[in-house]
Order: C-alpha cells, then sequence, then structure tokens
C-alpha cells in the first residue's frame, strides 16, 4: 500500500454545483475513510481547492477511485494533482 497526495482545484464557476453535489461527495468520502483508503481530506479555507491523502495500492487504483468521485462525474474538478509520498515521521508513518 502507498500513499499520495491528492489536490483538488477548483474555479468559482463550479460553486453552485459543488454546493449542490457536497452532501453526496462527502458520504463518498466516508465510505472510503471507513475502509481505510482516505486517511484525510479536508478543502482549502479560501475554496479554491482541497488535499486528501490516500492509502491504495498503486496510482491506477487511486485513479479509479477518484473516476467514482460525485464531484469528478459532476465535473466540478478542475485540476487533479496525484503524488506519490512516502511519510517518514508522525502519524501517518506506517
Amino acid at each position: 500500500m502507498s500513499h499520495f497526495v491528492v489536490e483538488y482545484i477548483y474555479s468559482d464557476a463550479t460553486i453552485p454545483g459543488r454546493d449542490e453535489h457536497r452532501g453526496t461527495h462527502r458520504d463518498w468520502l466516508r465510505t472510503l475513510v471507513a475502509d481505510g483508503r482516505l486517511v484525510v481530506s479536508g478543502p482549502y479555507d479560501d475554496g479554491s481547492g482541497a488535499l486528501l491523502i490516500f492509502l491504495v495500492e498503486d496510482e491506477a487504483a487511486l485513479r479509479a477511485l477518484l473516476a467514482e468521485d460525485p464531484f469528478s462525474i459532476e465535473k466540478l474538478i478542475d485540476d487533479v494533482r496525484i503524488v506519490a509520498w512516502t511519510p517518514v515521521l508522525g502519524s501517518l508513518t506506517v
């Protein structure tokens, strides 16, 4: 299993859609927390995006998972950055 940092980038144009679909998006995220694939997530305070940290098999599995995000399905994410990450200190080290 590998950690991946995912950054979602949002635009002001997607605010209404994100407001409409936030509940289903967060329900989807909760299921990933429950099964251990999502370590932590949250939006940036300025509304420009969100940071998510996943623990998944590989990048292909992560990309397939992200395609299931209601925000992705509704095309509410303007850009996605994915970076493999190895925590060496702190509570996320394995």
